[in-house]
């Protein structure tokens, strides 16, 4: 089984990249733009003795329901800088992504054709297809999916609009994912960032924004720091055992109902702030994902499993004594005002 929390040795904010100030003004030009709300969740505060937790809402993100388009149209962006001539984007997807890549591709008037793993839903597949995408189906994992998309934008015209890899556009996912918590910033303070994992472009980018000192959002003291955990499927803990081992590991995926956070290795162009930025980890079973999200529902929340993770995580940190470490690691208590980044709408 893999570990209930884990404590990042090697955390050190200091050495974390610069986030990235491209993206925003792009993405603030982009036809039906607008921040993404934060909710308020009192009942679960009080609840726990922290004094806020709150929900930063990706159900409805340009149309979409996940925050995915925006590091898939500021990596189009950027691509199609170096590279004009392109007729097809080429993409590999547990769902999200792939359909943000196919509506960009649709906006700027491109071919798309997204590889999707075999266990991938119908409902995914046909919300893909219908932004106008050719759907692959690979006979394997999303790793392999990966591969092929690889392998499919080396073809003339084509390009491959990647989140995992070293590639510039996977750098670039990452960046354009920034707008997310420039929004947050400017929406409310926060202490604690929870946040859904999956190869770790979105974790990457959390990391980046809290190791600013001071930065808008940031804890109140000048010097201080906003911490950062990972949270994981315990079928899928890739950045767990990352850590863990000092590197990036492959490790076995046998299935989640967090079908975006079904990864089995975090991607290079985030590693180095996952290892620097991310102050720990926490593993949630679908079980605990699928009761996180009825009470979401509940709270008038419609939000996947995906994004419901978070709220599960934030419950184990506070009450489950294998997360002690880690509660003591990030110091939570009753002054503790926490985010959560709930990252999907309802998927299926």
């Amino acid at each position: 089984m893999p570990l209930r929390s884990l404590v990042n040795p090697a955390v050190d904010p200091g050495n974390v990249a610069e986030p990235s100030d491209e993206a925003a003004p792009f993405h603030a030009a982009l036809p039906g733009y607008r921040p993404t709300p934060v909710r308020v969740l009192d009942a679960v505060a009080a609840e726990l003795g922290l004094a806020a937790v709150m929900v930063k809402d990706e159900s409805d993100r340009l149309g979409l329901p996940a925050f995915k388009v925006l590091g898939a149209s500021w990596a189009v962006e950027r691509a199609l800088r170096e590279h004009p001539s392109t007729h097809t984007l080429i993409a590999a997807s547990a769902g999200n992504h792939g359909r943000a890549v196919a509506r960009v591709a649709s906006w700027r008037g491109l071919r798309c054709r997204v590889f999707l793993p075999a266990r991938s839903s119908e409902h995914r597949r046909s919300a893909i297809a219908g932004e106008g995408a050719v759907i692959a189906v690979v006979d394997g994992d999303y790793e392999e999916a990966v591969a092929h998309a690889g392998a499919a934008g080396a073809e003339p015209g084509c390009l491959e609009i990647a989140d995992v890899g070293a590639s510039g556009p996977a750098h670039w996912v990452i960046d354009g994912y920034q707008t997310l918590f420039d929004e947050a910033a400017s929406q409310c303070g926060h202490d604690l960032i929870l946040v859904p994992v999956g190869v770790g472009s979105l974790a990457a980018a959390a990391a980046r924004f809290a190791a600013v000192p001071g930065r808008p959002g940031a804890a109140p003291a000048a010097a201080s720091r906003a911490r950062v955990i990972g949270v994981e499927p315990a079928t899928a803990a890739c950045l767990t055992a990352a850590l863990a081992a000092g590197h990036p590991t492959l490790i076995p995926t046998p299935g989640t109902t967090m079908a975006g956070l079904d990864c089995a290795e975090v991607s290079p162009a985030a590693w180095p702030s996952l290892r620097d930025g991310i102050h720990g980890t926490i593993t949630v079973t679908d079980a605990e994902a699928g009761e996180a999200m009825r009470e979401l529902a509940g709270a008038g929340l419609a939000i996947g499993e995906c994004g419901a993770a978070p709220l599960a995580a934030l419950r184990a940190l506070a009450r489950d004594p294998a997360c002690e470490a880690l509660r003591h690691a990030v110091a939570l208590h009753s002054g503790t005002r926490v985010l959560f980044i709930a990252t999907e709408g309802l998927t299926s």
